[in-house]
């Protein structure tokens, strides 16, 4: 078999390290939405969002990341930063209760927030964040990248191709020209936060996985993925209960989508691939099962 090498890297988080490449680190997620494609409105109450956040880190996560806007398709987020969907007031008042009561009961909990908004990423690292996950690869606030830089967050720059309105509308790309645009999108937002004073060992990026990228064309990413290790820095791999895992299992579901709740094997299924294409971390919705299937990938790559 195949695989692509790991290299092993610190990443440099706001008050700590982690060590990437020796293991597949388990990103657990936190949806403090209505409006979530796989678990909008379960977590929106404080007390909610908490307690799955403890059941997540106690199933083994290494990290959770705290998100408080959806960006699925059909979604506003991101369509105008003067109109966002959700205000950078509204964000806050849903995100920060909960990072505080995680930190309260968990103290060494390593956070991540899920957020596009440098005002929310400043009130977040602020409150003991350690990470911002930008969905939009630094593309849509252009104050967030020196926010980062000045409070010496870990970053997650994700590859975007248009804005969640524009998704559904979008020509299908060859596989040559989708991991052309996807990195030479990521090289861009490497080079953004390099020029803003974010330090290179802090970043991560990610491929985007169903984010503009049309149903096929997930599949001729994650195929290719291994590309992607060029640029220098660790992957992370979200492709938990993904709508083009859904669109695979069609034909066992009556000619119907799988919805998110059946997806769950199909998404293990695919993080392993992602694995073995070198990503170092992966954003899931289920832990336990992540953390097995890791282990497994984790093993694999041993061997090679």
């Amino acid at each position: 078999m195949t695989t692509a090498t790991r290299a092993i890297s610190l990443w440099r988080l706001r008050t700590r390290t982690f060590d990437l490449g020796r293991r597949t680190l388990v990103m657990g997620v936190v949806n403090i939405t209505p409006d979530s494609f796989s678990d909008g409105g379960r977590f929106l109450d404080p007390e909610a969002a908490v307690a799955h956040a403890l059941r997540l880190l106690d199933e083994g996560a290494d990290l959770l990341d705290l998100g408080a806007e959806s960006t699925r398709p059909g979604s506003r987020a991101g369509a105008a930063l003067d109109a966002p969907a959700v205000s950078p007031q509204q964000e806050q008042e849903r995100l920060l209760p909960v990072l505080g009561g995680i930190l309260t009961a968990r103290p060494d909990a390593i956070l991540s927030v899920d957020t596009y908004k440098a005002a929310t990423a400043r009130a977040a690292l602020l409150a003991g964040a350690e990470i911002v996950n930008d969905v939009s690869g630094l593309t849509w606030d252009p104050a967030l990248a020196q926010v980062c830089a000045d409070l010496n967050s870990g970053v997650i720059l994700m590859h975007t191709r248009g804005r969640p309105d524009q998704w559904r509308a979008q020509s299908r790309l060859a596989p040559d020209e989708l991991i052309s645009l996807v990195k030479a999108g990521l090289a861009h937002s490497l080079a953004a936060a390099l020029a803003a004073g974010i330090q290179s060992d802090a970043v991560v990026l990610d491929p985007g996985y169903g984010f503009g990228k049309r149903f096929e064309e997930n599949y001729d990413l994650l195929a290719r993925q291994p590309e992607l290790l060029t640029l220098g820095r660790p992957l992370l791999a979200g492709l938990s209960r993904k709508s083009f895992l859904g669109r695979t299992l069609a034909g066992l579901h009556g000619g119907q989508d799988a919805p998110p709740a059946a997806r769950e094997s199909a998404g293990l299924a695919a993080l392993v691939a992602a694995i073995l294409g070198g990503a170092s971390i992966v954003r899931v919705h289920s832990v336990r099962p992540a953390v097995e299937a890791a282990r497994i990938a984790d093993a694999v790559l041993a061997a090679e």
